[in-house]
């Protein structure tokens, strides 16, 4: 295969035609007169009408001239020779976003009108295609363009926002610093990462969708309330119903100014736990369904001492945490509110929080900086203003967690009863210190805290929920352990479809990391013949669903002269040509010379 690496050294072949237009002018004859007539025989057979246009002749020096030029542009072309077995590896990330779904076609387009040049002068291509999710498997690997825009068919994008330097590093790996990196996005880069090459081919485009949903209570109804969101740089209307088994609503119209909000709302269908939101459809569907389930949480059950204190710790709780019910026995209960008395230390062994109870007026006011450690109970919190007096003391084993110092003391600390043959496994949360005698009952810090603890014995407990969920969500489900010493049973994850019907199931391991389906629908988890989750899957990436910074970006061609120098060499016979051109260039001018000569005698006629 022959490249030529310097093609503006064809603009050398212009010489050609000025080459023969200088050989179509002719020189004037010298006229003498002259009186004797042999010198006629003499005579030189030329133009007598001086230099114009006149026919061309055939000489030795117009073909060596023709001849130097023809070796002048092959030269200054630069030609190399294809090396035998040669290999140019591209590596091919595509981006993974959601958004990308409307550009797949395009996409694919543009690769196939690509994809031939960047093999360039090798021999051969290697193709690696991966999306830039981290984990994912291979899209194909080989070396047909063919087969790789067939395998990219059944691909779909539908990711959040990714940054791809992960996976470009992956491809810079796979085919060293001689391959070639290629990201294919819908969004244009200044820059990328590794030496990689940009193929974006999105454009700007008007999107409306569903943001986000949220439930209140309201008149004994659950009221829904969804949020629309343009996103596009005009004023649109669009229409939208409310679908469920029990039939659907009429068309409703909704107006959207430039990047505005419009707020909907309305009652869930009774008789009914399932409907989904439609809006009248646009290039961008994905944010276009909201399904809808009823939420309901695990439930929980709070019991409480019979101190007035906790009576009024208790009736916050049940106000603020939903889903939490009072429970009449400790034992019963998911969490306890407990006195520890020094008179009886031993502490029951379920989930429960324990305050110190002491009988006297206590002493003064601790001392000492308020120092939290790092915890998930405690991030955010502010517990500078907390004023406890000197009180007795909990218990506190080796393998309590503190969660907040003061001077040497710990205030709270956080204990975890191990599970046996009896009992579950149990969580503590203790504080070192008389509630009635300090001043953490007004602090927010508190009672945000007593909500963590209380949701993550919610999060530990077996029980059936029901949740509003986004796609790829990632979802903590706690599932019942084996029995003596047998496997736990695995779970059955299944995907439905916006319309309710099956699209995928999976069979995941306990403790295994779970996630909500990609794509809009429903979402089911059992364990055996109990239904652990019931959730609604919707779309809410605002990121992926605006699309106004979309364009169309190309940097295949960088490089290509580099390409050019490691798959292909030069041309080995350049010497020879070089001497040849230098002949010619010698043949040539002694031609010209001698006619030059031979044409300045005078030419003599008779008078």
């Amino acid at each position: 295969m022959l490249t030529l690496s310097n093609p503006y050294g064809l603009w050398a072949l212009a010489g050609i035609p000025v080459i023969l237009a200088i050989h179509f002018l002719q020189r004037k004859s010298v006229v003498l007169p002259v009186s004797t007539l042999f010198l006629l025989e003499k005579t030189q057979r030329e133009s007598v009408s001086g230099r114009r246009f006149d026919r061309l002749m055939n000489s030795i020096p117009l073909w060596m001239q023709l001849l130097a030029v023809l070796l002048l542009a092959w030269f200054l072309c630069e030609p190399r020779y294809q090396k035998p077995r040669s290999t140019q590896r591209v590596a091919i990330v595509l981006d993974s976003s959601a958004s990308m779904n409307v550009f797949k076609d395009k996409a694919l387009e543009q690769l196939k009108a690509k994809l031939p040049s960047l093999q360039g002068p090798a021999a051969a291509l290697d193709l690696i295609v991966f999306e830039s999710t981290p984990g994912r498997p291979r899209l194909y690997a080989g070396d047909s363009p063919e087969k790789l825009l067939e395998a990219l068919k059944d691909w779909r994008p539908r990711d959040g926002l990714i940054d791809p330097s992960q996976a470009l590093r992956l491809a810079r790996s796979l085919v060293s610093r001689e391959g070639i990196v290629v990201y294919v996005t819908d969004t244009p880069a200044e820059t990328l990462p590794f030496d990689a090459r940009l193929l974006a081919v999105g454009e700007p485009i008007d999107n409306v969708g569903f943001t986000g949903i949220s439930f209140t209570h309201e008149e004994g109804a659950l009221v829904w309330r969804a949020l629309v969101r343009n996103y596009g740089t005009g004023p649109v209307d669009r229409t939208w119903t409310l679908e469920s088994p029990g039939g659907r609503s009429e068309a409703k119209p909704i107006h959207l100014d430039p990047n505005g909000l419009a707020s909907l709302q309305g009652a869930f269908p009774p008789g009914t736990d399932k409907a989904r939101l439609v809006l009248s459809a646009d290039r961008f569907t994905t944010d276009d369904i909201l399904p809808l389930v009823v939420p309901k949480p695990k439930p929980l059950s709070l019991f409480a001492g019979t101190s007035e204190t906790f009576q009024d710790l208790t009736n916050k709780l049940l106000r603020s945490i939903e889903g939490m019910a009072p429970a009449n026995d400790a034992s019963e209960s998911d969490l306890a509110l407990i006195s520890y008395d020094p008179l009886d230390p031993i502490l029951p062994p379920g989930n429960a929080v324990v305050f110190v109870h002491d009988s006297t007026k206590g002493g003064a006011y601790l001392k000492g900086g308020i120092v939290p450690q790092p915890h998930p109970l405690m991030d955010g919190l502010n517990w500078q203003a907390l004023l406890v007096r000197e009180t007795i003391t909990l218990q506190r084993t080796a393998a309590d967690q503190v969660l907040l110092w003061q001077g040497d003391r710990p205030l709270i600390f956080l204990r975890d009863i191990a599970a046996t043959a009896e009992r579950p496994a149990a969580r503590q949360l203790c504080f070192n210190f008389d509630l009635r005698l300090s001043n953490a009952a007004t602090q927010p810090a508190f009672i945000v805290m007593l909500h963590r603890f209380a949701e993550s014995i919610r999060d530990s407990k077996v029980a059936p929920a029901s949740e509003n969920l986004e796609t790829n969500q990632s979802i903590r489900l706690a599932s019942h352990p084996g029995a003596e010493g047998k496997p736990a049973a695995p779970l059955e994850a299944t995907a439905l479809d916006p319309d309710g019907k099956p699209a995928a199931v999976s069979r995941i391991k306990p403790g295994d990391p779970l996630q909500a389906p990609l794509d809009p629908g429903f979402f089911t988890v059992k364990q055996g013949d109990e239904t652990l989750l019931e959730a609604s899957v919707h779309y809410g990436d605002t990121r992926e669903a605006d699309f106004t910074a979309c364009g169309a970006a190309d940097t295949l061609n960088q490089g290509t002269g580099e390409a050019v120098e490691r798959h292909t060499m030069e041309d080995p016979l350049w010497r020879i040509g070089l001497l040849v051109l230098i002949a010619v260039l010698l043949v040539s001018w002694h031609y010209t010379v001698g006619r030059s000569r031979s044409s300045a005698e005078p030419n003599l006629s008779h008078s």
